[in-house]
């Protein structure tokens, strides 16, 4: 089973290195073979430099995808997603809000067979009034209306079978919705 890590990167040229070696460092544990696809989403801060730079140390498991401008993160997924060549691709942001250590956790539900699993941010580092406390009631209103129980949708840090995100296009913040459109289509 290839995996395929996809890092949506918009002006994040001082977190790339650090996100690397934190991936290095996670991978380890992981016996399969994975590629890590960063997808630079119109950055106009030299991140596309830092990514070549990343592609050029390690070619065996880092691609880089350059977007012409910043066409939002859920474009820059779906362009990771069209040319990742894994079995279970895992979305992560490229900020530190995820971490790398994680993906070990979430292939451990992908083996017990499960379709989807979600990350989620559980000590946030943004500020309470403006972004968690909308994003709680959020993620409320959406578990409540969809039935489809989650912590942190937007949470970009999940693994999905192949099979799950491939058949349709992503578009607008879609990406957080994944989960919902799976669980219709009878995943687990």
């Amino acid at each position: 089973m290839k995996l395929s890590i996809i890092v949506p990167v918009y002006n994040e040229k001082d977190n790339l290195p650090l996100l690397y070696e934190a991936t290095i460092k996670a991978m380890q544990e992981i016996s399969s073979p994975w590629e890590m696809i960063l997808v630079d989403d119109g950055s106009r801060d030299g991140s596309y430099k830092v990514l070549e730079e990343l592609s050029a140390k390690d070619p065996l498991h880092v691609r880089v995808i350059g977007l012409r401008r910043n066409f939002g993160q859920t474009a820059a997924i779906a362009a990771g997603i069209d040319n990742a060549e894994g079995d279970v691709l895992i979305p992560m942001d490229a900020d530190m809000q995820n971490d790398p250590a994680d993906i070990p956790m979430l292939l451990d539900k992908i083996n017990e067979g499960y379709d989807v699993v979600s990350g989620w941010r559980k000590s946030r580092q943004d500020t309470y009034f403006t972004r968690t406390l909308p994003s709680n009631i959020a993620n409320w209103l959406i578990s409540w209306v969809t039935g489809v129980h989650l912590h942190d949708y937007g949470c970009t840090l999940k693994a999905y079978r192949r099979e799950v995100i491939t058949g349709f296009r992503l578009y607008g913040e879609m990406h957080r919705f994944i989960p919902v459109y799976a669980c219709s289509s009878g995943q687990r």
